[in-house]
């Protein structure tokens, strides 16, 4: 565990440490410094909820900072490389509290190659990892490939018909969980929640927690797992979408991906602490009240309902 702890300091130290650095040695950020503390605090403040309940960092980090003034086409894959920081580190954390369960039978190179020659790799990597483990391949898998298209589609869709959509499965999923409705778990339907959800955070840098860790309860996940594994399933989902904004856009506020990556870095090694010391019942209710906050919010900002103007 102290090796653990080192590790992430160190990660911490050097993010930010390269963050202020270019802060304060290049004209490319942009941003006062009183705006780059504010935005490192409100990224913390969002990922600590998202991988302590399994959404909202996107969700709410993206349409905030759009009110801000910053352009859609840099907030979401800002969004998208600094929660896969946020993300990776939460997964850790995850199952070192044992939300959780991310281990493999055998670390041992010689017993994986000789169990995939004998089982084939695809019945191999069922026997040889975890529940939680085969739930993060089957949401990760078809999702990155759902994220590629999102991107693609992103730049020409209506934002009206794109929040509309997720503020509606969003609300919709925040009912059921709260009314106590599951449904017969099945490989099948996990495919469909993680398809839905990435191809939400790559159209607009949210939608993916409340979605997977939404669906994953519905499908009668435990609560804490449920989270877990939707911590554990954004970074390669949220690199493979910034890598396709960064060939088909470029990055042009790399200000902007250094605060939010200090601030989801400690986020997400805090938030499993508060996933693994609230209860079941408590955490249920919560999770479905927020889903219900968040999906109500982005339909009243999608039509200007809510009048709501910062400026950094």
């Amino acid at each position: 565990m102290k090796t653990f702890q080192t590790i992430l300091f160190l990660a911490l130290l050097i993010v930010s440490s390269l963050g202020l650095y270019t802060y304060f040695n290049t004209n490319s950020l942009s941003m006062p410094i009183n705006s780059f503390l504010i935005i490192i605090l409100i990224a913390f403040i969002c990922e600590w909820i998202d991988s302590g309940l399994g959404m909202g960092y996107g969700t709410i980090l993206s349409p905030l900072l759009i009110f801000t003034g910053f352009p859609t086409l840099i907030v979401v894959p800002s969004i998208l490389i600094t929660q896969a920081i946020g993300g990776l580190s939460a997964s850790i954390c995850h199952h070192k509290y044992r939300n959780a369960n991310f281990s493999i039978k055998s670390k041992n190179p010689i017993y994986i190659a000789k169990k995939i020659k004998q089982h084939g790799p695809v019945n191999a990597f069922k026997k040889g990892v975890s529940e939680d483990l085969k739930t993060v391949a089957i949401i990760t898998s078809l999702g990155i490939i759902a994220t590629i298209i999102a991107t693609f589609v992103a730049i020409n869709i209506s934002k009206t018909a794109l929040n509309t959509y997720i503020g509606i499965i969003v609300v919709l999923m925040g009912l059921i969980i709260l009314l106590g409705f599951t449904f017969v778990y099945s490989t099948v339907k996990m495919f469909i929640v993680g398809i839905v959800s990435a191809f939400n955070k790559g159209l607009s840098g949210g939608g993916f927690g409340p979605v997977v860790t939404g669906g994953q309860m519905v499908l009668g996940k435990d609560h804490k797992k449920a989270i877990g594994c939707t911590t554990a399933s954004e970074p390669l989902i949220c690199i493979t979408g910034f890598i396709a904004y960064f060939f088909l856009k470029g990055i042009s506020n790399w200000g902007l991906i250094y605060a939010l990556g200090i601030g989801a870095l400690v986020g997400g090694v805090t938030g499993p602490w508060m996933t693994k010391r609230i209860n079941k019942k408590t955490l249920k209710i919560i999770i479905g009240l927020l889903m219900l906050f968040l999906g109500i919010l982005t339909l009243l900002k999608t039509y200007n309902l809510i009048g709501l103007k910062i400026s950094m």
